[in-house]
C-alpha cells in the first residue's frame, strides 16, 4: 500500500491580499509517495509543463517545493497511526494557469479543484 508524503507545487506567481501583503500563488504539480517498505518516488501531473513557470532570473532549472498535506479545513493531515509520514485528509488543489483556458480541466490529484492564494498551498 503507499501513501502521500509530500505535496509538489511551483510558485506560479504573487498577489496582494487584503492587509496589502504580498503572497505567493502555487500551482500543485504532483506528490512524493512512500510504499510501506519505505520505497519512495514521484508522481508528477502529466499536464505540467515547467515551461510555463515564471522565470524572471531566466535560470534553466526550476524549483519544486514539497509541502507537507493538508486537510480541505487547512489543517495538517492528521498523522498515520504508526507514528510515520503524514497521509493525504484531501487536500485542495490550485486551478491550472490562465494558459489553459478553454481546455477541460486535468484530474485532481487527490483532491478537489479549487484555487489556492496562501503562503503554503497545501
Amino acid at each position: 500500500m503507499t501513501h502521500k508524503v509530500y505535496d509538489l507545487a511551483v510558485k506560479v506567481g504573487e498577489y496582494t491580499d487584503r492587509e496589502g501583503k504580498t503572497k505567493g500563488r502555487w500551482q500543485n504539480v504532483g506528490a512524493v509517495m512512500a510504499n510501506d517498505d519505505g520505497g519512495k518516488f514521484i508522481m508528477l501531473d502529466r499536464t505540467f509543463n515547467p515551461a510555463g513557470v515564471p522565470n524572471p532570473d531566466g535560470r534553466s532549472t526550476v524549483l519544486l517545493s514539497m509541502f507537507e498535506p493538508r486537510a480541505e479545513n487547512g489543517q495538517a493531515a492528521p498523522a498515520r497511526q504508526s507514528g510515520g509520514p503524514r497521509q493525504n485528509g484531501g487536500q485542495r488543489q490550485a486551478s491550472a494557469p490562465q494558459r489553459y483556458a478553454g481546455l477541460p480541466p486535468p484530474p485532481p490529484i487527490g483532491g478537489d479543484s479549487q484555487p489556492i492564494d496562501d503562503d503554503i498551498p497545501f
